[in-house]
Formats: C-alpha cells, structure tokens, sequence
C-alpha cells in the first residue's frame, strides 16, 4: 500500500490539495484517516491543523481521526502558531 510510504506531511499536504481543487475522494480520505491516525504521534501542529481543515472544506466526516487529533492537539498547543490554532478550531 503506497498510503504505508507517506510521512504526516505527505498525508497532510495530499489532503490539502484535494482540498484545494474541492475534489473529494471518499475513499482516499477514508484511507488517509485510518493511516492519520496510526501515524499521529509524527504529526506537526501545521500537519494536524491542514489536515482537520482539508477533511472539514470537503465536509468529509472522520469522528476517529477528529477526535484522535482533538486529543493531540490539545497536548501539544503551545506548538500551534495563532494560524493553525485558528484553522484548527475552524475544521471543528
């Protein structure tokens, strides 16, 4: 599975640009969420805060990995620039 090669800024940034084109990819991003959430503990604040807001700008429903990402979020907010904590609030 390719998905198994991807770091958490592959992840992040492949859901942005679908995101970006406003093309949405149940299946990937289904695929991305499970793979998201094994590789959470990777993730930057920019990585988790682009990828709430690619899968909220598609209205792509991932409670498991919102909530995983809610629960590191909220760990490691003094890591969040004013931007990607506002974008982050925003997805959810």
């Amino acid at each position: 599975n390719k998905l198994d090669t991807f770091n958490s800024q592959d992840i992040a940034n492949t859901v942005w640009a679908y995101a970006a084109l406003g093309h949405d990819a149940p299946g990937l991003f289904e695929a991305i969420s499970k793979k998201a959430i094994e590789k959470l503990d990777t993730f930057s604040s920019q990585a988790m805060s682009n990828t709430v807001c690619a899968f909220a700008k598609l209205d792509h429903q991932a409670p498991d990995l919102f909530e995983a990402i809610s629960r590191r979020a909220i760990k490691k907010l003094d890591l969040f620039s004013s931007q990607e904590l506002a974008n982050t609030v925003w997805a959810y």
